[in-house]
């Protein structure tokens, strides 16, 4: 049977506010043990909870919903607005070039097929990339090519420079900030780099954007991608900003209304982007909530948010690296700067198992398994699943502490439940809200 709970203490110092109201920042999860906890979400970088004035504005918006570009009452006009304004604050929040494109698409991963099918030449990218920066290249076949980076920064950027100038390609592809171990890539120097050897640069900024501000322009960079459920707009859209030739000439991503000028039974005149690539009923809520949350994020100061997030990641780091058998996944430690990510293992306990511990015995959120980047697991743990904690603006030293002491409670005692084969909670005593349910009975947690 299982054993009663064990309670831990928490240490309050700085840090200890959330720099953004989220929705759901006051929600209480029950515990195996009984009771209810605040939650403390550590999976951000998985997706963010929305801001609350991102629920504000689809709040403010729903009301004049409509269809937009051909609508010709009163709410298509406040729709077909609300939409292109959005596209426009989305390109100022990323600093994008006067006539750069911004492609409302549905997140990172779509964004990067788009390009996928716009390139005209060979793409080179690093092997430490998420799934979403990996795949579409791999679909290219014999045109894409994976430089494996090296022990060192300095290494990594001579072997992307060595591939260049091997053999010409038409765009260099890589991550921002790494989603297992929060690194941040040295994107002014792969830019120079790919600029160097006549290619562009697309960045993967699904992690990046979020907690560090890009500015196309004055970067550099020709392409980036990002979600709007990573940026604390959970409604479905996402963006490809950059330069518009290609996209311009590529063929229509998805072939519909809305993508053409004109139609015949045997022909059709397509539309220039971004028009080209949008068929179809857009997503103008996503639109309109990620442009809130460019807003509200652009609104807080830089320098602010890098030092809540460091503060909170630095804390993190050293009460897990203070413990017996628990070990940091990291490429190039202590070479570059890195986002509020921090990903771990525990000797003598499976990634699944620590991940549903701390949520049934502490009510902390984080991830289990290999997060969509399997090439760069096998590399840092021999493939094996680990363990995730991902910080955001709504996270603070109470939320990391709660963490930090249920791991060292965990390697000193083991568990206060019982877990099954699988690393779950047996028997999960947890109830689902009603409403999830067919029946409106809740369930226990699957």
């Amino acid at each position: 049977m299982p054993t009663t709970h064990r309670s831990t203490a928490t240490t309050h110092t700085a840090l200890t506010h959330p720099l953004a109201a989220l929705v759901g920042a006051d929600q209480h999860v029950p515990l195996v043990t009984g009771g209810t906890v605040r939650y403390a979400n550590l999976d951000i970088a998985a997706s963010a909870p929305a801001l609350q004035a991102v629920a504000d504005r689809v709040a403010e918006f729903l009301p004049y919903y409509s269809s937009v570009h051909r609508g010709a009452g009163y709410a298509s006009a406040v729709s077909t607005a609300a939409y292109e304004t959005a596209r426009r604050s989305i390109g100022a929040f990323v600093g994008a070039r006067a006539d750069d494109v911004v492609q409302v698409v549905r997140h990172t991963t779509d964004a990067l097929n788009l390009l996928a099918s716009a390139v005209p030449g060979d793409v080179v990218h690093l092997d430490v990339e998420h799934h979403a920066n990996l795949l579409p290249w791999q679909g290219l076949g014999d045109r894409a090519r994976a430089v494996t980076a090296r022990e060192t920064v300095a290494l990594t950027l001579a072997a992307v420079e060595a591939e260049l100038a091997r053999t010409p390609a038409a765009l260099l592809a890589v991550t921002g900030a790494s989603n297992v171990t929060g690194e941040i890539l040295p994107l002014a120097d792969l830019v120079e780099i790919a600029h160097r050897h006549g290619a562009r640069i697309a960045i993967d900024g699904a992690q990046l954007v979020p907690h560090h501000r890009v500015h196309l322009e004055r970067l550099g960079v020709d392409y980036l991608a990002f979600s709007g459920h990573k940026l604390y707009a959970p409604y479905g859209a996402g963006v490809l900003v950059g330069r518009r030739d290609w996209l311009d000439a590529a063929p229509p991503y998805l072939a519909g209304g809305g993508a053409v000028r004109s139609v015949t039974v045997d022909h059709t005149t397509w539309a220039p982007v971004p028009a080209r690539h949008e068929a179809g009923t857009p997503n103008v809520v996503g639109a309109v909530a990620l442009a809130a949350a460019c807003e509200a994020i652009a609104a807080l100061p830089d320098s602010e948010l890098r030092l809540h997030e460091e503060g909170l990641r630095d804390r993190l780091l050293g009460a897990l690296e203070a413990l017996d058998g628990v070990r940091t996944l990291q490429l190039w430690r202590g070479e570059v700067e890195a986002i509020g990510v921090v990903t771990f293992t525990v000797d003598g306990h499976s990634a699944e198992l620590v991940a549903q511990y701390l949520s049934a015995e502490h009510g902390v959120g984080v991830r289990d398994g290999r997060f969509c980047a399997h090439p760069l697991l096998a590399r840092l743990n021999d493939g094996r699943t680990a363990v995730r904690a991902s910080l955001g603006l709504g996270s603070t030293a109470d939320d990391v502490d709660r963490l930090a002491c249920g791991i060292a409670e965990l390697v000193a005692h083991g568990p206060a439940w019982t877990y099954d084969g699988e690393g779950r909670p047996s028997p999960d005593p947890r109830p689902l809200p009603a409403w999830v349910t067919e029946t409106g009975a809740g369930t226990a947690c699957a």
